[in-house]
C-alpha cells in the first residue's frame, strides 16, 4: 500500500493506493487563502499540517488494515510558496503563495541585477516564483529576512513534519528560480542574488528517490510500520504528470485545478522565457518539462458560481449545458489573480465584455468556461512557437469532471483531449506512485503509466468558426486594456 499526500491551495488531498494501482480510499481537508492586502495571497504553514493530519485520520478510520500496510509515502504540493523558518523550525510569517503578486518591483530588480536567471533558471523572474518573494521580504520585512534559517516549499514543510529532514526535489525546486535547471542543483549565483546561500536551502533528491523515513512517533500514532519511506515527491504539476503517465517526451496534459496548466514532457532542458513558458525539471530522473500556466482556471468557475448564487459548480455546469448549449457572445478574461503565460502581468484583471439586459447566469458561466479555454490556447501557442512537439493531451484536475468544459476546450484548442479513469484525482495519485518507486526501486516508466482511457473528446466542427472569431476578439482585448490595469 502507498499513500499520496497533495498539499494544494484549497485543500490537502490524501489517496491510498494498493499494489495494483487501485485507489482504495481518499480524503480531503479544506484550506483557505488569506488576502490581507491587494495582490497578497498567504496561508499559515501550520494549516497544511493540520489538514494533512485530518485527511490522514479520515483514511485511517475508513481503511485501518490497508493503512497499516503502507510502505511508501509520496508528497506533492502547490509550487513556489515561500515558507520561512527560523532556527527552531518555526514559521516566521504566513507563507507567501504562488498566486501572490506583491513582488513585481523586486522581479525587475532581480532581472537587472542578475541576467543569469533566464539562462540558468530558464524562466522569467515572475512574482509567483519564490526568489522575488524573498527579495520582497528583505526589503519590506528585514527583521524577518534576517531571522530566516531555512526556506521550504509547502510540501517540503509537511515533509519536515513527517520526517524531520530538510529535503526538496528537482521539479518543485525548479520553481524557486534558485535551481540550475539543466544541472539539477542549486545555483550559488542565483541564491546570492537574493542574499541567500545553500545553507538556507534543503537537500535535493529526485522525486522517485527516498528523502527520509516517517518519524517513529508518527508511525506509532498512525499505526504504520517502523520503516515507511517518504519519497522526494513532486510539485503538483509534475506529480499530476506521474499520475497520468506524462513522463515520456511529447506527452502532454491540461490540469484544470485552481490554476490551469498546459504541461509537456521534454527530453532535455528547453527554456523559452520570452513567451513566459516555464522550463522545469520533471520528477523523473533525467527528464524535464515545459509548462504554460494561467493563474485562474477552476478558480474562475468557483468565483462565478459564488458571484451568481448558484448552489455549486456542478449545478452551474448543468445550467450552462441546458440554457447556454452553444458558443456565446460574451468575452471573459480570466485574470482574477493576474496572469503568467503569455503576459507575465500580476496587475491584469478579470473582464466581461458584451453584457446586456439578456445576460443571465448560464451565459456568464459559459463565458467563463470559454475564457479559460482561450487562455489555455494562448499557452498552447507559446509552447508550439518554441518548437515544442505536443502529442497526446490528457486532462486532469477537478475540472476534468465536466464533459461540457472538455468539449469547449477541445474545440478552442482544436485538438482531441483524452480523459482517463481517476483523472480528477490528479497529483495525489502521482505522489502515491512516487512513494511506491521510493519504496520498491522499480523503473518509473513501469509504474507511471497512463490509466485506462474513459473517453476521447473531439473538437466540435460546428463550433470551429465561432471559436476562431472568439479567439481573435479575446486576443485583441488584453492589449487594449493593459494600460487600464
Amino acid at each position: 500500500m502507498y499513500l499520496g499526500i497533495d498539499v494544494g491551495t484549497s485543500g490537502v488531498k490524501c489517496v491510498l493506493v494498493d499494489d495494483t494501482q487501485t485507489i482504495v480510499g481518499q480524503a480531503t481537508a479544506t484550506l483557505t487563502v488569506q488576502r490581507p492586502r491587494p495582490l497578497w495571497s498567504e496561508q499559515d504553514p501550520e494549516a497544511w499540517w493540520r489538514a494533512t493530519c485530518e485527511a490522514v485520520a479520515e483514511i485511517k478510520a475508513a481503511h485501518r488494515a490497508e493503512f497499516a500496510a503502507v510502505r511508501g509515502i509520496g508528497l506533492s504540493g502547490q509550487m513556489h510558496g515561500a515558507t520561512l523558518l527560523d532556527a527552531q523550525d518555526r514559521p516566521l510569517r504566513p507563507a507567501i503563495l504562488w498566486n501572490d503578486g506583491r513582488s513585481g518591483a523586486e522581479c525587475a530588480e532581480l532581472e537587472a541585477r542578475c541576467p543569469a536567471f533566464r539562462s540558468v533558471a530558464g524562466n522569467l523572474v515572475m512574482p509567483g516564483f519564490t526568489a522575488p518573494k524573498l527579495a520582497w521580504t528583505a526589503k519590506h520585512e528585514p527583521e524577518v529576512f534576517r531571522a530566516v534559517a531555512k526556506v521550504l516549499l509547502p510540501k517540503d514543510y509537511v515533509r519536515l513534519r513527517l520526517t524531520g529532514a530538510y529535503v526538496s526535489e528537482m521539479s518543485d525546486a525548479a520553481g524557486t528560480l534558485w535551481l540550475d535547471v539543466a544541472g539539477r542543483d542549486w545555483s550559488d549565483e542565483l541564491l546570492a542574488a537574493t542574499g541567500l546561500t545553500r545553507a538556507h536551502m534543503p537537500a535535493l533528491v529526485e522525486g522517485s528517490e527516498p528523502s527520509g523515513t516517517l518519524k517513529p512517533e508518527l508511525a506509532a500514532e498512525w499505526g504504520m510500520g517502523a520503516s515507511v519511506v517518504v519519497a522526494g515527491g513532486a510539485g503538483d504539476n509534475a506529480a499530476g504528470a506521474a499520475g497520468i503517465g506524462t513522463v515520456t517526451p511529447g506527452r502532454a496534459f491540461l490540469s484544470l485545478g485552481t490554476s490551469g496548466v498546459y504541461f509537456v514532457s521534454t527530453p532535455a532542458f528547453a527554456p523559452n522565457p520570452d513567451r513566459a513558458v516555464h522550463a522545469f525539471c520533471h520528477c523523473i530522473p533525467g527528464t524535464w518539462h515545459q509548462m504554460s500556466v494561467i493563474l485562474s482556471a477552476a478558480a474562475c468557475l468557483s468565483w462565478v458560481t459564488a458571484l451568481t448564487g448558484a448552489s455549486g459548480e456542478a449545478a452551474l455546469l448543468e445550467e450552462v449545458a441546458a440554457k447556454a448549449p452553444e458558443p456565446g457572445s460574451l468575452v471573459f478574461l480570466p485574470y482574477l489573480s493576474g496572469e503568467r503565460t503569455p503576459h507575465n502581468d500580476p496587475d491584469a484583471k478579470g473582464v466581461f465584455l458584451g453584457l446586456t439586459h439578456a445576460t443571465d447566469r448560464a451565459a456568464l458561466g459559459r463565458a467563463v468556461l470559454e475564457g479559460v479555454a482561450c487562455a489555455l490556447a494562448d499557452g498552447q501557442d507559446a509552447l508550439t512557437a518554441a518548437g515544442t512537439d505536443i502529442g497526446t493531451i490528457s486532462v486532469i484536475g477537478g475540472g476534468a469532471r465536466s464533459r461540457l468544459w472538455g468539449e469547449i476546450l477541445a474545440s478552442v484548442l482544436e485538438r482531441p483531449l483524452t480523459y482517463h479513469e481517476g483523472g480528477e484525482v490528479g497529483p495525489a495519485f502521482g505522489a502515491a506512485r512516487l512513494g511506491r518507486l521510493a519504496a520498491t526501486g522499480e523503473r518509473p516508466t513501469d509504474v507511471c503509466i497512463a490509466p485506462p482511457v474513459r473517453e476521447v473528446v473531439e473538437p466540435r466542427s460546428a463550433w470551429r468558426d465561432r471559436y476562431a472569431a472568439l479567439r481573435q476578439r479575446y486576443g485583441e482585448l488584453y492589449p487594449l486594456l493593459k494600460g487600464q490595469f
